[in-house]
């Protein structure tokens, strides 16, 4: 929170009189449409589907005992999303159902958050939050739904609110709450963790490569010096953010895979 809000302090000082410097905000992430109502993020999320798609087609194509590089990257990943993920969290019985779900989430997601570092794409399509949200409805619809699968919908109600062995008066104020964590809010933490992460991080890229090209065109030699520091650290945030962007794509997967987990489980 304290990077976010040390961005938006910058973001709300103007830029000085005569100078080419626009403080990056909100607005460097309103695009214009290409063609059409279509944007450069719509293209970008309907392009990661086609290379999801395509990478696993090729990898999975020609699958042999003796792997190919391809089919070993592609096995790599899957294996990964299968065994770390959901079946750790989700138990041996029931993980296989989930995983085409989370392993096609997890590629999705890191495909997109990738092109935040691409030359000539440089957007990460989850820093707008209206493509977030479907992907957390989703996996709400799908714990939820596994959930009274398991235990029928009132058994389930019952499963995510009561905790087991908990009774008595208490229940009156532990019931509601129970309720908005487990039910309501979820959509919502893994929205704003995923946009927050990559908005917040495309805020900062574009604040060292403007701020540092600036700085440089100034004609100031101690403004080009700071200028040069700024593309550095430009640099160094942007192997930053490639772990960053890993994590984030990981986390989302995980915690749908830990809700699904939950829900199936025979005990809160």
């Amino acid at each position: 929170m304290s990077v976010t809000a040390a961005l938006a302090a910058m973001t709300a000082v103007p830029a000085e009189e005569g100078s080419t410097f626009h403080p990056p905000g909100p607005s460097s992430f309103e695009l214009p449409p290409i063609f059409g109502d279509v944007t450069k993020p719509m293209l970008l999320l309907t392009l990661s589907a086609v290379l999801v798609f395509g990478f696993f087609y090729l990898a999975a194509r020609q699958s042999s005992l003796v792997p190919s590089r391809l089919q070993f990257a592609g096995e790599t990943i899957y294996g990964f999303v299968r065994n770390t993920v959901a079946r750790d969290n989700i138990g041996s019985e029931h993980y296989m159902k989930f995983v085409p779900y989370l392993f096609t989430l997890f590629s999705f997601i890191l495909v997109n958050n990738y092109y935040g570092i691409i030359p000539f794409l440089q957007f990460p399509s989850f820093s707008r939050i209206g493509f977030i949200v479907p992907l957390a409805l989703l996996s709400w619809l799908l714990f939820v739904g596994a959930g009274m699968w398991k235990h029928g919908p009132l058994g389930y109600l019952k499963h995510a609110t009561m905790p087991s062995g908990v009774g008595g008066p208490i229940l009156v104020l532990l019931v509601p709450l129970e309720f908005f964590s487990n039910i309501i809010i979820r959509p919502f933490t893994l929205t704003l963790r995923l946009f927050g992460n990559m908005f917040a991080g495309h805020l900062l890229l574009i604040l060292f490569a403007t701020g540092g090209a600036a700085l440089l065109a100034s004609g100031n030699v101690l403004y080009g010096a700071v200028g040069v520091l700024s593309f550095g650290l430009g640099i160094g945030v942007s192997f930053l953010e490639m772990l960053v962007m890993f994590l984030q794509a990981y986390v989302f997967t995980l915690l749908s895979a830990m809700y699904i987990g939950e829900a199936l489980a025979e005990e809160h």
